[in-house]
C-alpha cells in the first residue's frame, strides 16, 4: 500500500485541531513530529517573491484604472505600464492580474442577439439594507463571485445567514449558469428550514429567471432583490467574498480546480466554526448560533 505523504497528514491534523484535539496526540497517531508540522504551517503562510511582485504590479494597474476611469483593457494597460514605469510585462500576465482584481475595460460591447428572451421576474428590495436579523433563518443573502487561477475560472455561489453571518450553503461550478444558483438553494434547503426565509440577491439573470422564482415559492422563501446597478444593497455578501479572497485565495497559487475547491471548503469551515467576529461578541458564527439556541 502506498504511504500517505506527510503533507496530507499535516492537512488532516490542521483540520482536526479546529475541533479541539491535542496536537501531541494527533502527531503521535499520524507518526509525524510537531516540529515538522510547525515547519509545514510556516510554509503555508510564506509569500513568495513572485507573489509580492504581483501585488506591487496590481497597485500600478489599479492606478492606471483609476486615472483613466477604466477605459483601458489589458493590452493598453500593458502599454501604459511600459510608458509610465518602464515595466515590460507579458499581456497575459496583465490580463491575469486584472482578472484577480476583478477589473476590466468599461467600454460597452455589442452583444449578439439570440432571439426572444425568456420572461423574467423581479422582486422588491424587501431587505432594504437592514442587514441585521433577530433569529436564524430569518434573512439570507446570496451572490456569485469568480475565482481565476492558471488561466482557468470557477464560480462560487454562496448563501449567508444575516443572524450570525454563517455560510448556510455554497456551490462551485465552472459555469455561471442557472443550475449553479438552483443547486445552492437546494443545498440550503436540505440543511435548514426555509419557510418564511427572506432571500436577497441582485438582479442577475439567474435570480430573475422563472425557474428560480418557482423554486423559492415551492420552498416558501420570500424573494428580495437589490435595485438595478446598486451593489451596496447586497454589500454584506460582498463582504464575505472579500474576506475569503484576501485571507485565503490571494495568499496561494492554485494549479487545479481541485485545489481551489479544497481551499474553499477549508476556508468556509474555518469561517463558520473558528473565525471569531467582533459583531458576534468575538464568537464564531457556529458558536453564536449554538449559544443563542
Amino acid at each position: 500500500m502506498e504511504a500517505v505523504p506527510s503533507s496530507k497528514k499535516f492537512e488532516v491534523i490542521k483540520e482536526l485541531l479546529q475541533k479541539k484535539y491535542s496536537l501531541i496526540l494527533l502527531c503521535k497517531l499520524a507518526g509525524v513530529s510537531r516540529s515538522g508540522f510547525y515547519k509545514w504551517m510556516n510554509r503555508q503562510t510564506f509569500v513568495s517573491p513572485k507573489q509580492r511582485e504581483d501585488e506591487a504590479m496590481k497597485l500600478k494597474i489599479v492606478e492606471c484604472y483609476e486615472k483613466l476611469k477604466g477605459i483601458y483593457g489589458y493590452r493598453r494597460v500593458k502599454i501604459w505600464l511600459k510608458r509610465s514605469y518602464a515595466i515590460h510585462m507579458n499581456h497575459k500576465r496583465v490580463q491575469r492580474l486584472m482578472g484577480e482584481l476583478g477589473i476590466q475595460a468599461v467600454i460597452r460591447r455589442k452583444r449578439p442577439y439570440y432571439g426572444k428572451k425568456e420572461a423574467y421576474v423581479i422582486s422588491e428590495n424587501h431587505l432594504n439594507r437592514e442587514f441585521n436579523a433577530d433569529l436564524p433563518n430569518q434573512k439570507w443573502v446570496t451572490d456569485i463571485t469568480y475565482l481565476i487561477f492558471k488561466g482557468q475560472r470557477l464560480y462560487l455561489s454562496a448563501i449567508k445567514d444575516l443572524f450570525n453571518n454563517e455560510i448556510v450553503a455554497y456551490q462551485i461550478s465552472p459555469k455561471n449558469d442557472l443550475k449553479l444558483v438552483l443547486d445552492t438553494v437546494k443545498k440550503a434547503r436540505r440543511r435548514r428550514e426555509t419557510q418564511d426565509v427572506l432571500l436577497h440577491s441582485d438582479q442577475g439573470f439567474q435570480y430573475t429567471s422563472r425557474q428560480y422564482s418557482n423554486l423559492l415559492k415551492r420552498y416558501e422563501i420570500k424573494a428580495s432583490m437589490s435595485r438595478k446597478g446598486n451593489c451596496w444593497d447586497n454589500a454584506c455578501m460582498e463582504n464575505f467574498f472579500s474576506h475569503f479572497k484576501t485571507e485565503c485565495f490571494y495568499l496561494h497559487s492554485f494549479h487545479s480546480s481541485k485545489q481551489v475547491r479544497h481551499a474553499v471548503q477549508q476556508y468556509i469551515h474555518f469561517y463558520n466554526h473558528a473565525r471569531f467576529q467582533a459583531k458576534l461578541n468575538n464568537l464564531s458564527p457556529y458558536e453564536y448560533r449554538t449559544q443563542a439556541a
